[in-house]
């Protein structure tokens, strides 16, 4: 394979010192300008303080734009939890079974919802979406920037976190630039990167992967298929209605492909979802496994294998499925889909039988109820076990409060919880609730003048419910 591999003997050498350009001081510093990160700086700015947002992109939206992560998956519980009784419906090409529910998620999601239904960005999410939003990621970028500058938020593209450095009144990040390093000192930084990036480099503890072998969730790049025919592929769903499950299957033909040759890949099925254009898919099926997101030799290897699969499952989708015939990849990600690397370490640790047991905890300030989606870190199969029907999970404020740290929060899937509770609340909803709270928290910190620890945690929940955040309060003790 023609990428540079990581050396077998490790080897370091000493950088002569350098200057870094002063970019300024802020209340509260975002680093990331994905679905968390977004949430946090709009949030922190609605809470009254001045904020930067720094993002290593020219855009906004991280893994919903750059990984092309679509749909939104549900944010809504089940009261009535749904049978397949749509298997073989290939008219909706979206999940058949997610029964009737309520969304557990609101505010800053809710207020982004609404401005893409508005210009026919996103489709509004309901039983006929299986509670998921499909979404047009160019519209998700401008709609993004549009917000973020009725905010007033400050913002930073090309810029990527390397260096943290304390303050006696918060810390001093630095950025890599094209113009050189560039430092922003802040009272208060959240972490949306997604990887802990800045958590790590503030010295934050932090875990990786499973507790049997540190394997994470596989990597997937998502891509856009355009000039399907729907009428023609539902023809071929109706004939063989064993081959189809809403928005996967098609097992026969990979398996004639993969006898023939023409298709290697770590999974068992196809899996594609419909997106707000008629004429166009989303495609969720290349997956590489034992690949890390903090390695940069990792993340090489990721994207030149996964890019190798996509080309095999173009050419599977035009050959071999009726419907695929004139249609072709108009964009993939520009980086691939990492679902799982640092989980930073905090005050608490959610659980996963926090999440199957929908428990409440007094500090909540997010809720849950994403089922626990594990794909296999070796390779083919996912673990999928829902949440109590009815129910959702809480996520205390203590998950964002990483230990050993102060003035610093993350948001996102970088929050404080085991592999297993990871799987669920990684998805883009819940980030954009937990980055809500870290911004609401660090703006509050800025206003009351000492760390997050020392804040009573209903001062954040007041905060949360006058931006319109969705929180059950009162029924938990104290854990």
């Amino acid at each position: 394979m023609p990428v540079l591999r990581e050396p077998g003997e490790p080897r370091t050498v000493t950088l002569p010192p350098r200057d870094a350009q002063h970019g300024g001081r802020c209340d509260v510093l975002v680093v990331g300008g994905g679905p968390a990160g977004f949430a946090a700086a709009l949030a922190a700015a609605d809470g009254g303080a001045d904020v930067v947002l720094v993002e290593r992109y020219g855009f906004l939206g991280g893994n919903a734009t750059a990984a092309l992560v679509m749909p939104l998956m549900s944010f809504h519980n089940e009261h009535r939890q749904a049978a397949f009784t749509e298997a073989g419906d290939a008219s909706r090409l979206l999940p058949t079974d997610h029964g009737e529910g309520e969304p557990v998620v609101a505010g800053v999601l809710w207020r982004l919802l609404e401005r893409l239904m508005e210009r026919g960005g996103c489709l509004r999410p309901s039983t006929k979406t299986g509670y998921t939003v499909p979404f047009d990621p160019e519209l998700f970028k401008l709609t993004l920037l549009e917000m973020m500058d009725e905010s007033g938020v400050r913002m930073l593209f090309h810029a990527f976190a390397s260096t943290a450095l304390r303050l006696d009144d918060g810390w001093r990040v630095v950025f890599e630039t094209k113009s050189g390093p560039v430092v922003l000192d802040a009272g208060v930084v959240v972490d949306g990167t997604g990887d802990g990036d800045v958590a790590a480099a503030c010295g934050a503890p932090y875990e990786i992967g499973r507790p049997e072998d540190g394997l994470t969730q596989p990597m997937t790049l998502m891509f856009r298929v355009a000039d399907f025919s729907r009428p023609d592929f539902a023809a071929y769903v109706r004939d063989h209605p064993d081959q189809w499950r809403g928005v996967y299957g098609l097992w026969d033909l990979v398996e004639q492909a993969r006898a023939d040759g023409d298709l290697r890949l770590p999974r068992e099925d196809i899996l594609f979802f419909a997106t707000p254009h008629p004429h166009e898919l989303s495609v969720n099926c290349t997956r590489v496994t034992r690949v890390l997101g903090t390695s940069v030799w990792d993340l090489t290897r990721a994207e030149h294998t996964a890019r190798r699969q996509l080309a095999q499952i173009d050419r599977f989708l035009r050959t071999r499925v009726p419907g695929f015939e004139a249609s072709y990849v108009m964009q993939s990600g520009t980086h691939v889909g990492v679902r799982e690397t640092r989980r930073v370490l905090g005050d608490y640790q959610l659980t996963g039988h926090d999440i199957l047991a929908a428990r409440p905890f007094p500090d909540v300030i997010a809720h849950g109820a994403y089922p626990v989606d594990i794909h296999n870190p070796r390779g083919t199969g996912t673990v999928l076990k829902r949440v109590p029907t009815g129910s959702f999970y809480d996520i205390p404020l203590r998950c964002l409060l990483p230990r050993g740290t102060d003035r610093l929060l993350v948001a996102g899937r970088c929050i404080s919880g085991t592999h297993v509770a990871h799987s669920s609340y990684r998805v883009m909803p819940i980030a954009m609730a937990t980055g809500q709270a870290a911004g609401v928290c660090a703006a509050l910190t800025v206003r009351h003048g000492h760390g997050p620890r020392g804040l009573p945690y209903r001062l954040v929940q007041r905060e949360l419910l006058r931006q319109g955040a969705r929180l059950r309060i009162g029924q938990a003790e104290e854990v």
